[in-house]
């Protein structure tokens, strides 16, 4: 079998197309996108029989490092059957070449290949399916696997909510597999008309997610990288953005109309709550404006929802739920597989920040809670893998 260092686009994106793990981070546009925003060089790398077929791919994305080192990451890679393990063995022997040849310190990837079926509240299904087998050869080709990682320690989200739209028969039989405490929020959020709408803007989406980060203490992407996200994977129809418009004066009339005509106690109260909730949201807004807005991602077989931010009125509306349930829909629509929420942590009981509460609104859009078999590393310079962690964390400390 030959070794590739360069499969030309055309090559590379059918194989891509073709075959499994058809994630989004392994696209050929991904890789544009990580040297437009990370300065990362992508290689599309491959391994071909002696026939011309060829039967494993990558993306690497190469970051340089001092001393004429670099490293290389392959986001959600490789692509290939992992239980061929003749081609298993061999991209990995070849693999082991590149490095060499490079003078790459690892090559890292973290394949989403789930590692063992879980129930909805992260607990092993007894006698469930599981790729053990897969994990063990890794370990036997002499991988360094960085562990079972519980929270987001790694690279990529370990765990996420995923729902396989080919075991639904329609839309209706998905949103049954909503939970009401998801579903309920969204029926509600039609009472306050707002207009959910898909745009090339990307300026506002960055001002709502402003606000998330400062609330859930994370720190967000700049503005020119979820441009570039955009500008780059909307060539060929990888992203959408969705957007949910809100006019807080037109609904101080209408509430004000339905209260004149409501004769129940109980309604009329949440009328005049909602009154007195956007009297206050006019003063900032007194015409239509955007509450919310949410980034979505796509392979050829795949849809996930990746950035949101959003207001306190999107929050009072339950925008937020609204705008997940559109994807869903958009996505089941256009013939997908499945729908990805990207990411939760593996233990759904965490302290740490707002991570336990993420976790529970993903479990409630239904789904299966899927376990990935975690990132491995083909080890080449052993004595700066181990030091390179801690001169990254001080460049990164001086930097801050």
């Amino acid at each position: 079998m030959r070794f590739i260092k360069k499969l030309s686009e055309n090559e590379y994106r059918k194989f891509w197309e073709e075959n499994e793990p058809n994630h989004f981070m392994q696209s050929y546009e991904w890789g544009k996108v990580c040297e437009k925003n990370r300065n990362q060089i992508p290689y599309y790398i491959g391994l071909m029989t002696d026939n011309g077929k060829l039967v494993a791919a990558a993306l690497l994305l190469k970051k340089k490092t001092p001393l004429n080192m670099c490293y290389f990451y392959s986001p959600r890679g490789f692509i290939l059957d992992y239980n061929n393990i003749e081609v298993l063995t061999e991209f990995t022997q070849k693999l082991r070449k590149f490095a060499k040849e490079e003078n790459a310190i690892y090559i890292k990837m973290d394949p989403p290949i789930m590692y063992q079926q879980l129930d909805t509240n992260a607990n092993i299904i007894e006698g469930g399916k599981n790729n053990y087998e897969i994990y063990n050869n890794l370990i036997k080709l002499k991988y360094k696997h960085k562990g079972f990682t519980k929270l987001f320690d790694g690279n990529q989200p370990r765990y996420t909510f995923r729902t396989y739209f080919t075991n639904y028969n329609s839309f209706e039989d998905v949103e049954k597999s909503f939970s009401k405490s998801f579903i309920r929020p969204v029926k509600r959020n039609y009472n306050y008309d707002i207009e959910i709408y898909e745009t090339n803007e990307v300026k506002t989406f960055h001002e709502l997610i402003k606000l998330i980060s400062n609330k859930d203490d994370f720190k967000e992407y700049s503005y020119s990288y979820y441009k570039n996200v955009y500008d780059i994977l909307s060539k060929k129809g990888f992203v959408k953005i969705f957007n949910a418009k809100i006019n807080p004066k037109k609904l101080i009339d209408k509430f004000t109309k339905e209260l004149e005509k409501e004769k129940k106690e109980e309604r009329r109260v949440k009328i005049e709550k909602d009154i007195e909730f956007f009297k206050e949201v006019v003063k900032e807004h007194d015409k239509e404006y955007i509450c919310a807005s949410l980034i979505c991602l796509y392979s050829k077989k795949g849809a996930w929802t990746m950035y949101i931010g959003n207001d306190e009125v999107a929050a009072y509306t339950y925008t937020v739920n609204r705008l997940y349930y559109e994807f869903y829909k958009d996505a089941y629509e256009r013939g997908f597989e499945f729908a990805d929420t990207f990411g939760v942590v593996g233990d759904p009981n965490t302290k740490y920040k707002n991570l336990a509460g993420i976790y529970e609104f993903k479990r409630k859009m239904g789904g299966e809670l899927i376990e990935f078999i975690g990132e491995f590393d083909i080890v080449n310079k052993p004595f700066w893998y181990h030091i390179l962690p801690i001169l990254l964390k001080i460049y990164r400390s001086l930097k801050r």
